[in-house]
């Protein structure tokens, strides 16, 4: 049976013409994966939101490239200039956590189960936030990511915000030349760019020979 994906930029299309005519300024809260990745999301959403970005990634390995890449997202944030307010939030650093969830999952290839489980630790705690800050929407960077599947990120941030009662943010920010719009953001502020995800495993897959 084909299931039909949905073009759920088309979706956040609407909603933000939405908001424009009702001449309202939502609060979002934002799970970034990274600042290159965050540059062309806030961009873009800053225009239509106040904004809170929210660094929680207890994926990333090693240590010193956490706090490479957290400073990395702060810097940013001061960096640029927005329409509308943005804030940043400090998640915690729950390594073990990520460890106990990808136990079994080690060997899987990047983009498999594991990755799912992944982004369903790191959104549901962004719903968690979300729902105690009393935010109107969440959503995360990583459809921007053409590694991302955007189809499944989606299914799974609109599951976790019914279970917190806060509405997730559709997105596949990809679209309409988004991933390309971060590369020259990345260029113009000297960001950091990474060449893994940011686990241990991701780490280890793109060092292996092609």
């Amino acid at each position: 049976m084909n299931i039909q994906k949905i073009n759920y930029q088309k979706e956040l299309e609407k909603l933000l013409k939405q908001l424009e005519a009702e001449q309202k300024v939502p609060t979002l809260l934002i799970h970034s994966c990274c600042a290159p990745c965050s540059s062309y999301v806030l961009e873009y959403l800053s225009d239509y939101f106040k904004i809170t970005v929210l660094y929680y990634n207890p994926n990333i390995y090693p240590e010193s490239e956490y706090t490479k890449r957290i400073l990395e997202q702060q810097n940013l944030i001061w960096a640029m200039k927005f329409r509308y307010p943005v804030s940043f939030l400090a998640g915690r650093y729950d390594k073990e956590k990520f460890y106990d969830m990808a136990a079994g999952m080690e060997d899987l290839r990047e983009g498999g189960a594991r990755c799912m489980k992944c982004y369903e630790l790191r959104l549901r705690e962004a719903a968690a936030q979300a729902a105690a800050g009393e935010f109107n929407y969440f959503t995360t960077t990583l459809s921007i990511s053409p590694l991302k599947n955007a189809q499944k990120l989606n299914e799974i941030g609109i599951r976790i915000g019914k279970e917190y009662g806060v509405e997730y943010l559709v997105s596949d920010f990809k679209k309409k030349n988004g991933y390309k719009r971060s590369i020259e953001l990345s260029k113009e502020y000297g960001l950091y760019r990474q060449d893994y995800c940011g686990c241990e495993f991701s780490m280890r897959d793109s060092k292996k020979p092609e």
